[in-house]
């Protein structure tokens, strides 16, 4: 890979090992409450001669990490989609998806369901370079969350979300903070 490239997880395997390697230290960072495990994701790779574009993707991620771990410690959320939501507005689609991917796992019912459509909606963005992709993740998306509106609202505008995937907007929508107070 030339510094001229871009960053391609999907077609590029040391980008998609720095990718997948700094989400799994996210995690344990959110977790543990400290971004040690991200730092020393980070140095790792930055042991090696990296090209631009990944030290440039590197750079950027730990920037987003600390400002969603800040925003969590200043007001913490217990709730995973709330925290998810905090991760979304940081750009990290990829994150969102590993993060809530747990808490899928471990759920049932309507809950599962609910929590399989953000994961499917945070894909859509995680897609963004190819068109096709991203069209069958958002549809997938908008069939698991059109249901589940009234549940999604507890924590988003959802009528915003769903606007947002059905014309495959490039810019996604800022999610935290836009849900809409039941009467």
């Amino acid at each position: 890979m030339t510094d001229s490239e871009r960053f391609d997880p999907f077609n590029n395997r040391q980008c998609r090992d720095v990718r997948n390697a700094l989400s799994v230290a996210f995690i344990a960072a959110l977790v543990q409450q400290d971004l040690r495990p991200v730092q020393r994701a980070a140095d790792y790779f930055a042991a090696d001669r990296l090209p631009e574009t990944v030290r440039a993707y590197i750079d950027k991620r730990l920037a987003a990490y600390a400002t969603v771990t800040a925003s969590l410690r200043r007001q913490p959320a217990a709730d995973p989609l709330a925290v998810a939501f905090r991760i979304w507005d940081s750009g990290l689609f990829f994150e969102t998806h590993e993060y809530l991917e747990e808490f899928w796992m471990g759920a049932d019912g309507e809950r599962k369901k609910l929590l399989q459509a953000v994961i499917r909606a945070a894909g859509t963005y995680v897609q963004q370079g190819n068109i096709k992709g991203a069209a069958r993740i958002a549809a997938k998306a908008i069939e698991g969350l059109e249901p589940r509106q009234d549940q999604l609202s507890r924590y988003i505008d959802a009528k915003l979300l769903l606007e947002k995937l059905r014309s495959l907007d490039p810019e996604p929508p800022t999610l935290s903070g836009t849900a809409t107070p039941h009467e």
